[in-house]
């Protein structure tokens, strides 16, 4: 496509439609008519030139554009239910699904390390002695360990544990501004924590304990941890590699994404929360409690594939509907 031509055929079209669109409020009905007829057609050039061009102004201003008529032609009318739907069944699901190679490999690399850590502790008397005193050691492994998930009443436990949560999600959202380089420390200081406290208790014999107090709640509260930080170390490499598209246009979506993760995840985590405080202490069998959060690990994947695959076949990014291409500027 030759570009130049394709602006000099069509500018006066959109010309017009800017023109409608600044008076929206004083058009006749075969205005309002034209105003359809010239939403439906710029947002075809639009398409077009998304991808034939990488003139990034242009098409940020053809967005911009059709954004606008479509504020105008869809109104006040369009219920909020379908934007609720539609994020729930496309915009999260799909970027969730689309970064499942980054979820899946800092899954992988953060129970490795985990698991290095714990083989360490168990087997290292000398590390057993920094970390603490026999008796230190004794008094966490059995009782303060078990206790933690006991002595808070469920409803404030629920949301000390839904607050903590999030933070560390939110800590790897927003360290993708950093080039997401911050976020595997976060992810160390996790695995560090728990590797040692999984060395100590397999080493004491309460593997089983230790199992039957984590997976619960666990499953889903690490996944979560896991999916923020896979968007948020994509969105960082997005500003290194952005491929064929200009770099403003890949981070703007991106960004928008991420946004999508962000709210997605705090009904997942509220989720968890609720497991931690509700199911984890409770007196139901191990295998209930584990079965509980099996469950529901096993749902939220099967929300994530299902939806997301199908929105991605579609050729849904989860991206906001004709959003601008570009980050905004000052």
């Amino acid at each position: 496509m030759d570009v130049d031509a394709f602006v000099l055929v069509h500018r006066d079209t959109w010309d017009r439609l800017e023109k409608l669109v600044k008076n929206r409020r004083r058009l006749t009905g075969a205005e309002v008519d034209e105003l359809v007829e010239l939403y439906q057609r710029v947002s075809t050039h639009l398409s077009m030139l998304r991808s034939a061009s990488s003139d990034s102004a242009l098409i940020g201003r053809l967005s911009t554009l059709v954004a606008r008529a479509r504020a105008v032609v869809t109104g006040a009318h369009a219920p909020m239910t379908g934007t609720i739907i539609r994020f729930w069944t496309v915009a999260f699901p799909v970027v969730a699904y689309r970064v499942w190679r980054w979820w899946l490999a800092t899954a992988l690399a953060f129970f490795a390390l985990v698991a290095v850590i714990a083989l360490w502790v168990a087997t290292s008397p000398e590390i057993q002695s920094v970390i603490g005193t026999p008796s230190d050691i004794d008094e966490l492994v059995n009782h303060d360990f078990a206790s933690y998930y006991r002595e808070h009443p469920a409803g404030s436990f629920a949301l000390q544990v839904w607050a903590n949560n999030s933070l560390v999600a939110a800590k790897c959202i927003a360290f993708a501004v950093l080039l997401g380089l911050p976020i595997p420390l976060v992810l160390f200081q996790n695995a560090a924590n728990l590797g040692v406290i999984s060395g100590l208790m397999f080493q004491a014999g309460k593997g089983a304990i230790l199992l039957g107090l984590l997976t619960p709640h666990g499953l889903l509260e690490l996944t979560a941890v896991f999916l923020a930080a896979a968007a948020g170390m994509r969105l960082g490499w997005t500003v290194i590699s952005p491929g064929q598209r200009p770099r403003s246009q890949v981070l703007a979506e991106q960004g928008r994404a991420m946004v999508s993760i962000a709210v997605g995840l705090v009904a997942v985590l509220l989720v968890s929360g609720a497991i931690e405080a509700l199911v984890t202490p409770s007196p139901l069998p191990t295998v209930v409690r584990v079965g509980v959060g099996i469950t529901a690990e096993a749902a939220f994947l099967t929300y994530i594939v299902y939806f997301g695959s199908r929105a991605a076949r579609a050729g849904r990014t989860g991206d906001v509907e004709d959003a601008p291409d570009t980050l905004p500027t000052g």
